[in-house]
Protein backbone atom coordinates (compact mmCIF):
# COMPACT_ATOMS: atom_id res chain seq x y z
CA UNK A 1 0.00 0.00 0.00
CA UNK A 2 1.46 3.25 -1.08
CA UNK A 3 1.97 6.14 1.36
CA UNK A 4 -0.70 8.31 -0.53
CA UNK A 5 -3.38 5.46 0.65
CA UNK A 6 -1.89 5.42 3.90
CA UNK A 7 -2.84 8.87 4.65
CA UNK A 8 -6.12 8.62 2.55
CA UNK A 9 -7.24 5.44 4.92
CA UNK A 10 -5.43 7.24 8.25
CA UNK A 11 -7.33 10.63 7.16
CA UNK A 12 -10.85 8.89 6.85
CA UNK A 13 -10.66 7.04 9.96
CA UNK A 14 -9.99 9.45 12.12
CA UNK A 15 -13.15 11.20 10.59
CA UNK A 16 -15.25 8.22 11.52
CA UNK A 17 -13.77 8.43 14.93
CA UNK A 18 -14.55 11.81 15.19
CA UNK A 19 -18.26 11.00 13.77
CA UNK A 20 -18.23 8.41 16.27
CA UNK A 21 -17.58 10.84 19.55
CA UNK A 22 -19.93 13.38 17.65
CA UNK A 23 -22.93 11.06 17.95
CA UNK A 24 -21.76 8.70 20.88
CA UNK A 25 -20.82 11.41 23.32
CA UNK A 26 -21.20 14.36 22.60
CA UNK A 27 -24.69 14.15 20.64
CA UNK A 28 -26.50 17.05 22.73
CA UNK A 29 -23.68 19.01 22.99
CA UNK A 30 -20.92 19.56 20.47
CA UNK A 31 -23.11 17.53 17.84
CA UNK A 32 -25.66 20.61 17.61
CA UNK A 33 -22.88 22.81 16.23
CA UNK A 34 -22.25 20.09 13.31
CA UNK A 35 -25.68 18.92 12.41
CA UNK A 36 -27.69 22.43 12.28
CA UNK A 37 -30.38 20.78 10.04
CA UNK A 38 -31.36 19.16 12.78
CA UNK A 39 -33.58 21.05 14.79
CA UNK A 40 -32.41 21.24 18.77
CA UNK A 41 -35.46 20.11 19.82
CA UNK A 42 -34.48 16.81 18.31
CA UNK A 43 -31.09 16.17 20.04
CA UNK A 44 -32.53 14.58 23.28
CA UNK A 45 -35.01 12.41 21.96
CA UNK A 46 -32.36 10.75 19.00
CA UNK A 47 -29.55 10.64 21.84
CA UNK A 48 -30.06 6.48 21.46
CA UNK A 49 -30.01 6.18 17.77
CA UNK A 50 -27.50 8.42 17.40
CA UNK A 51 -25.30 6.68 19.53
CA UNK A 52 -25.91 3.75 17.61
CA UNK A 53 -25.00 5.64 14.14
CA UNK A 54 -21.86 6.69 15.70
CA UNK A 55 -20.97 2.76 16.80
CA UNK A 56 -21.25 2.13 13.32
CA UNK A 57 -18.74 4.86 12.07
CA UNK A 58 -16.39 3.38 14.58
CA UNK A 59 -16.70 -0.24 12.90
CA UNK A 60 -16.10 1.67 10.02
CA UNK A 61 -12.41 3.76 11.37
CA UNK A 62 -11.76 0.01 13.09
CA UNK A 63 -11.72 -1.86 9.64
CA UNK A 64 -9.69 1.21 8.19
CA UNK A 65 -7.11 1.15 10.83
CA UNK A 66 -6.77 -2.54 11.06
CA UNK A 67 -5.99 -2.20 7.06
CA UNK A 68 -3.50 -0.21 7.85
CA UNK A 69 -1.56 -2.90 10.28
CA UNK A 70 -1.81 -5.65 8.15
CA UNK A 71 1.25 -6.82 6.92
CA UNK A 72 0.76 -8.59 3.65
CA UNK A 73 0.48 -6.63 0.97
CA UNK A 74 -2.63 -8.14 -0.87
CA UNK A 75 -4.67 -8.65 2.35
CA UNK A 76 -3.91 -4.70 3.55
CA UNK A 77 -5.03 -3.90 0.12
CA UNK A 78 -8.05 -6.06 -0.16
CA UNK A 79 -9.07 -5.05 3.46
CA UNK A 80 -8.79 -1.23 3.11
CA UNK A 81 -10.51 -1.32 -0.08
CA UNK A 82 -13.56 -3.11 0.98
CA UNK A 83 -13.69 -0.73 4.07
CA UNK A 84 -13.37 2.41 1.44
CA UNK A 85 -15.95 0.20 -0.10
CA UNK A 86 -18.41 0.40 2.99
CA UNK A 87 -17.29 4.42 3.72
CA UNK A 88 -18.65 5.33 0.26
CA UNK A 89 -22.13 3.09 0.16
CA UNK A 90 -22.73 4.68 3.56
CA UNK A 91 -21.97 8.53 2.29
CA UNK A 92 -23.94 7.89 -0.99
CA UNK A 93 -26.97 6.33 1.06
CA UNK A 94 -26.41 9.47 3.59
CA UNK A 95 -26.59 12.17 0.84
CA UNK A 96 -29.49 10.50 -0.93
CA UNK A 97 -31.39 10.43 2.41
CA UNK A 98 -30.44 12.34 5.13
CA UNK A 99 -28.19 15.22 3.43
CA UNK A 100 -25.97 15.96 0.13
CA UNK A 101 -23.32 16.87 2.31
CA UNK A 102 -22.54 14.04 3.28
CA UNK A 103 -21.50 12.34 -0.11
CA UNK A 104 -19.09 15.50 0.13
CA UNK A 105 -17.68 14.18 3.68
CA UNK A 106 -17.58 10.67 3.43
CA UNK A 107 -18.10 9.60 -0.23
CA UNK A 108 -15.51 11.70 -1.79
CA UNK A 109 -12.64 10.81 0.23
CA UNK A 110 -13.88 7.29 -0.05
CA UNK A 111 -13.27 7.82 -4.10
CA UNK A 112 -9.80 9.41 -3.30
CA UNK A 113 -9.12 6.32 -1.64
CA UNK A 114 -9.90 3.84 -3.74
CA UNK A 115 -8.35 6.07 -6.64
CA UNK A 116 -5.24 6.29 -4.90
CA UNK A 117 -4.70 2.38 -5.23
CA UNK A 118 -4.91 2.89 -8.85
CA UNK A 119 -1.97 4.75 -8.96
Amino acid sequence: MSILSQIIIGFIAILHLYILWLEMFAWTTRAKKVFRTIPTDLFEKTKVMAANQGLYNGFLAAGLIWSLLIVDVSWNKNVALFFLGCVFVAGVYGAMTASKRIFFVQSVPAILGLLSFLI
